[in-house]
C-alpha cells in the first residue's frame, strides 16, 4: 500500500480538499486498495475541526465527498508512515522539515511542484478563493497520481 499525506497549516482548507479529490480519483481509478490518503496540519489551532465550510461547498459543489475529514496535526511518526508527504506551499514545507526533522528528503514534495505552475497553493483561508485553490489542488492531484503511478509503476484500471 502507498500512503500519501496532505499537509497545509490548519488542516481545514487546502490538505483536506486535497485529501478528498485524491480519494475520488483513486475511487475513479480503482486504485483504493492500493493508496491510501490521508491530511493534516502543520499548527495545533484546528485539530479535531472539520474542514472549513467553503471547503466543504467546493467539494459539494464538485460532488466529491468530504466523509471522514478531521483536522489532525502532523507528527515525527508521519514521516515513517507515509510514502508521500506533500505540502500546500513553502511554508508548509519547511515546517514539515523541522517537524519531521528531514530536510530535503526526496519524499517531502510540495504539490504544485509536479504542474507547470511550480508555486504555492493560495490558502483560501486568507483570499477566501475556494475555486481557485480547487482548480489548482485538482490539477497537482492529477499529477501526483501520475508520478505515484509511474514510480511505483501501478496501472490505472479505471470504472
Amino acid at each position: 500500500m502507498i500512503n500519501v499525506l496532505f499537509v497545509c497549516l490548519g488542516n481545514i482548507c487546502r490538505s483536506p480538499m486535497a485529501e478528498a479529490v485524491f480519494r475520488d480519483l483513486m475511487e475513479k481509478e480503482n486504485l483504493r486498495e492500493k493508496i491510501s490518503v490521508d491530511s493534516a496540519a502543520t499548527s495545533s489551532w484546528h485539530i479535531g475541526s472539520p474542514p472549513h465550510r467553503g471547503t466543504l461547498k467546493i467539494l459539494k459543489e464538485y460532488n466529491i465527498s468530504s466523509e471522514g475529514l478531521v483536522g489532525r496535526q502532523l507528527t515525527k511518526v508521519d514521516f515513517n508512515e507515509f510514502d508521500y508527504i506533500v505540502g500546500m506551499d513553502e511554508s508548509n514545507i519547511q515546517n514539515i522539515y523541522e517537524i519531521t526533522g528531514q530536510p530535503n528528503h526526496p519524499k517531502i514534495l510540495r504539490l504544485l511542484d509536479l504542474t507547470e505552475h511550480k508555486k504555492d497553493v493560495p490558502d483560501p483561508y486568507y483570499t477566501g478563493n475556494f475555486q481557485e485553490t480547487y482548480q489548482l489542488v485538482s490539477e497537482g492531484c492529477r499529477a501526483l497520481l501520475e508520478k505515484i503511478l509511474g514510480e511505483n509503476k501501478i496501472k490505472k484500471t479505471g470504472t
